[in-house]
């Protein structure tokens, strides 16, 4: 995304996770963040071309992933 991870697209992954159970994390550069905490998504302070480690823990956490995967491959919907 040439934006980064910024507020548009922290609030498209809140809104694809809503379904799912599962906690899911991201992390970069050594910070991690509960990918449904705007704060904390926009913490990461992730510019364009850095690198997210994404993990989730749950009843559904592979779902989860699979959908936060497929967002990304969409640019953030964006």
């Amino acid at each position: 995304n040439p934006l980064g991870l910024h507020v548009r697209s922290a609030a498209a992954i809140l809104k694809t996770l809503t379904p799912f159970r599962s906690r899911v994390t991201l992390a970069a550069g050594g910070v991690e963040a509960d990918a449904r905490s705007m704060l904390q998504l926009l913490e990461l302070s992730a510019s364009q071309g850095t690198l997210l480690a994404a993990e989730a823990e749950g009843p559904d956490a592979e779902a989860a992933l699979a959908a936060l995967g497929a967002l990304v491959a969409r640019n953030f919907d964006e």
